[in-house]
């Protein structure tokens, strides 16, 4: 079978929202996610999703927010979410995801690209390393729900 690397459409909206549940069952949460929220992300400006996609069934999603950074006086791109659905995972399907949005940050002259992992989640760090994303900053955060 052939995976496919693609921007999302609004047909995959609930494949998104099931993979975004995924994602947080895997570390034993919950979302509030929906098909509607992914619909939301997807036209806030600066947004976006990669699918990957195996006869026509979403496997895999890489999301993504590009925004003006004023100290290196141009974009700055953030990963939000990667997750390859649990039966798809080690074919690759996540290093395409990244490489496919590597190669559109290095076309679009974006500055930098970011991503935050928890600090022992070892595989996402060293999958990101071998990527060629470093240590370079600390992440902090504060959630308000």
């Amino acid at each position: 079978m052939m995976i496919t690397i693609r921007p999302a459409h609004s047909g995959d909206h609930p494949a998104i929202a099931d993979l975004i549940s995924e994602l947080a069952a895997s570390s034993g949460e919950t979302t509030p996610i929906t098909p509607e929220f992914v619909r939301h992300f997807l036209e806030f400006p600066g947004s976006g999703v990669l699918v990957a996609e195996e006869d026509q069934q979403v496997v895999g999603m890489l999301s993504y927010s590009l925004r003006p950074n004023l100290f290196h006086a141009g974009n700055s791109c953030t990963i939000e979410e990667l997750i390859v659905t649990q039966a798809y995972r080690s074919r690759g399907i996540g290093g395409s995801l990244l490489e496919r949005l590597l190669h559109q940050l290095s076309r679009e002259a974006c500055t930098e690209v970011s991503v935050s992992t928890m600090p022992d989640n070892h595989g996402a760090i060293a999958f990101y390393k071998s990527h060629g994303l470093i240590d370079e900053a600390i992440y902090l955060e504060k959630h308000f729900r």
